[in-house]
């Protein structure tokens, strides 16, 4: 199958042998929200939600997240991440959480999953930790942001 490195000739989905690549130093940033009622986001600001603070506990749910990525994802290479950081900021304006993770590494493949797992399951947390004061919350906009290193070098994406 053209252009997909998960499946053999036969169609068959297989985890990529990485075992001939170079190990390399290796990131990537991925980016995602949680859009909500202003009232929603003034108590996250306000350290008022009854399940604690939002924000510490989105942090390290999306770093837990990034070490878990190779039991959420099928495919996905166990990595020995040498940094994962989340960082979470409310902006007023969108009524959102913004959510970013880099994930870091010196290895064989990239990181690209282990950032955008970090960036989902955060903005899960903060759903579940808001969703008996607003259950309209919506999560949206995680993507790629940038990714560095291996064979592929850089992309930056938007």
């Amino acid at each position: 199958m053209s252009g997909f490195t998960h499946f053999d000739d036969q169609g068959n989905a297989v985890m990529v042998d990485v075992s001939d690549k170079d190990i390399t130093s290796r990131t990537a940033t991925a980016a995602g929200s949680v859009f909500m009622e202003p009232e929603t986001l003034a108590l996250i600001m306000s350290d008022g939600v009854a399940k604690g603070d939002v924000l510490s506990v989105a942090r390290l749910a999306g770093i837990m997240g990034a070490k878990r990525t190779p039991d959420l994802i099928p495919l996905c290479h166990p990595l020995a991440l040498s940094s994962v950081k989340v960082a979470l900021s409310c902006d007023p304006d969108r009524n959102a959480v913004d959510i970013t993770s880099t994930c870091k590494l010196n290895g064989r493949t990239g990181v690209e999953m282990e950032a955008l797992t970090a960036v989902g399951v955060a903005a899960l947390t903060v759903y579940d930790m808001c969703k008996a004061v607003d259950r309209g919350m919506r999560i949206g906009d995680i993507r790629l942001l940038h990714k560095a290193g291996g064979k592929s070098g850089e992309w930056r994406g938007g």
